[in-house]
């Protein structure tokens, strides 16, 4: 057996936190809950902390927080595919948009519903996923503001979710010129100027971001406390609202090496002898109820640093106990810490049991 574990105090003090400095800035933001994958015993926390706006990059987790409250504003995170208007149109109050056609179907699916949808127009500032190309901007502004049924409630960017790119002051300000630009052009005003993600938390801590930046869209800085620049935890927040527990199944001293003809495994890969080790060695090893199926090993910590994570195959995974003070037994519990990917797989699979405490 193994579950997951949402720790509610943490998450409503992570949740404290985050709203005093934002709401302190006089910025509006909103929970990114795309990490939960729609897991409704999660989803209910998150709307009991009173949040007003969550974001989601799919329409059924959408439909889901509608149902459970049909009050708190839904905004899809992606640009939308053709296929989708219509449920999109229905589950969200606001997505994003990089193309004027998208945004030409969405205004006649929003007027079929008899609705007034919220976009908000995505710029491209150097990482390389979704955007308008900053020079196009204007052009594509006017192509799209006078659309029936469409009302432009920002403007944003993405950076660090492909190629790393970090957001930096200048880039922020850059964010903020393209405001002005099309509010002096057009002489109209930009609700939402959509500065990033958690990525960009630590900007807003050391008082380096422009004042026009004033919406932020947020999910691992609440859910891991992370400050992405450092690696480290941010002062104040917990790196432990999720937990993953996994049960021992197995406690066997064996060889160190593999013993036979070696080829690939399950995961495609094959094991390298090192030609120096000593074949007669041995170590105390545990296998764990949990494997590649829900989880990659490389995003996982366990809390008993004595621990060693040697591999996964689809359903178990084999750690190495040797060195560790503790005096494990099968049917004990091994804890660990998680990074965000970690967290996704775990949410993701249907084996693995979720439980808040």
């Amino acid at each position: 057996m193994a579950f997951l574990k949402l720790y509610k105090q943490k998450l409503q003090e992570n949740y404290i936190f985050l709203d005093t400095i934002f709401r302190e800035r006089n910025i509006q933001w909103g929970v990114v809950t795309k990490l939960l994958c729609g897991n409704t015993i999660y989803l209910k926390e998150i709307i009991a902390l009173g949040v007003t706006e969550m974001h989601d990059s799919r329409i059924s987790n959408l439909k889901k927080i509608k149902k459970l409250n049909p009050s708190i504003q839904t905004v899809y995170i992606k640009p939308p595919s053709k296929r989708n208007i219509e449920s999109i149109v229905k589950f969200a109050d606001v997505s994003f948009n990089t193309e004027i056609y998208t945004i030409q179907m969405i205004s006649e699916e929003a007027k079929k519903q008899n609705k007034v949808h919220g976009i908000i127009i995505m710029i491209e500032m150097g990482d390389l996923r979704e955007g308008v190309l900053g020079e196009e901007l204007l052009s594509f502004y006017e192509q799209v503001f006078s659309l029936p049924h469409i009302e432009i409630r920002g403007i944003g960017t993405n950076l660090n979710c492909l190629s790393g790119v970090m957001p930096t002051q200048d880039k922020l300000i850059q964010l903020s010129l393209y405001k002005q630009l099309i509010e002096a052009k057009f002489n109209v005003t930009i609700p939402w100027v959509s500065g990033g993600t958690s990525v960009a938390v630590p900007l807003m801590l050391k008082n380096a971001r422009p004042m026009a930046v004033n919406h932020f869209r947020i999910g691992e800085a609440l859910f891991f406390g992370k400050d992405l620049f450092t690696n480290e935890t941010i002062t104040g927040l917990h790196n432990d609202v999720f937990m993953l527990y996994a049960e021992i199944i197995e406690i066997t001293e064996k060889a160190n090496n593999p013993i036979g003809e070696l080829g690939e495994n399950v995961a495609g890969n094959t094991y390298e002898m090192d030609e120096n080790v000593d074949l007669s060695e041995t170590s105390l090893r545990a296998i764990l109820d949990f494997g590649l199926l829900d989880m990659q090993p490389q995003y996982l910590s366990p809390i008993d640093e004595t621990i060693a994570i040697i591999d996964s195959s689809s359903d178990m995974t084999v750690i190495d106990i040797t060195s560790s003070t503790k005096n494990y037994k099968v049917g004990d519990v091994v804890a660990f810490k998680l990074q965000y990917m970690g967290a996704l797989y775990l949410l993701n699979s249907d084996y693995i049991e979720k439980i808040v405490e």
